[in-house]
């Protein structure tokens, strides 16, 4: 393949990111180019905060406004894809900003260029949904995949967990969010969760090559053939419209404060103990409701 090099991007407050790394690079005998966003926190295995989204919504504002890219890339710096959102940063009650306010999946959806998502390591929770909304993934053979939101007290919903469904059918998309299973490289290629699996080694070399059979082909037909597809997630509310109709204070409840406090504790959630509790309390409060009015007759 004739590339030239990757070149960060500057100018236009392209070039202060702080959790993201923006570069471009074209390919010298067809002429397009690839965006690629790299997500920058490997030391906390990249995961993501407001501060990471708006990141991105400016790079990927960019790349979709920049006549001379096809493709944009989702990838990853350090041994992980990413696990989620941060829990340490969510624990300061900015979880339901970050999931009703800045839902990351919605770049995938508002982007006009076709994206891959490059993924190695884990890729799990938010990173896993963000990379199945990508229009491609293509893996490393050391890739685990998988959901986290029943362990962490996170009750996500929205378009892109019933969007699953269509990428690998109903009864697999219920079994990873709802049983937060972990899935190998070869696991997720069996059941559709990505296009292709290769050795790490290889990974980038793969991207550059379906990079590069896209950037061979129309422009703007990848552009309407990608809005049409993405067309069947209009259908779905946006985020956390269920949720916050059935649990309008979640994390503020002890079912939604438990599963990040085990997690940062490291120890096993007590959910089923909080819900005992919970009944006791509403049966204590029948009794002396009943005691309270039994001479009322």
């Amino acid at each position: 393949m004739s590339w030239t090099e990757w070149k960060q991007v500057e100018g236009d407050g392209l070039d202060n990111f702080v959790e993201i790394l923006y570069e471009k690079k074209n390919h010298i005998e067809l002429g397009g180019g690839v965006a690629r966003i790299s997500l920058n926190k490997p030391k906390k295995m990249n995961t993501l905060t407001l501060a990471t989204v708006d990141e991105m919504f400016r790079a990927f504002y960019d790349a979709n406004h920049d006549p001379l890219i096809g493709v944009i890339v989702i990838a990853a710096k350090g041994k992980h894809f990413g696990a989620g959102g941060d829990v340490d940063w969510e624990r300061w009650g900015l979880r339901e900003a970050f999931y009703n306010r800045y839902p990351h999946n919605r770049l995938m959806r508002m982007s006009r260029k076709p994206i891959i998502a490059q993924v190695q390591g884990y890729c799990i929770a938010g990173h896993n949904h963000m990379a199945y909304c990508c229009d491609f993934t293509i893996a490393a053979e050391n890739a685990i995949f998988g959901q986290a939101g029943p362990r962490v007290s996170s009750p996500a919903d929205g378009f892109f967990v019933p969007y699953l469904t269509k990428v690998v059918g109903a009864k697999k998309a219920r079994e990873l969010w709802m049983l937060c299973r972990k899935y190998k490289a070869d696991q997720a290629l069996e059941m559709g969760l990505v296009n292709t699996v290769v050795p790490l080694e290889q990974l980038e070399a793969e991207v550059d090559q379906w990079c590069e059979e896209m950037l061979s082909l129309s422009p703007g037909c990848l552009e309407v053939l990608k809005a049409s597809f993405d067309q069947e997630m209009d259908g779905y509310k946006e985020s956390c419209i269920t949720s916050a109709a059935m649990y309008p204070d979640w994390f503020d409840m002890p079912e939604g404060k438990e599963g990040g406090s085990a997690f940062v504790a490291k120890r096993r959630p007590e959910f089923w103990d909080i819900r005992q509790r919970e009944a006791e309390m509403r049966q204590q409060l029948l009794d002396e409701y009943d005691a309270a009015h039994s001479g009322d007759e």
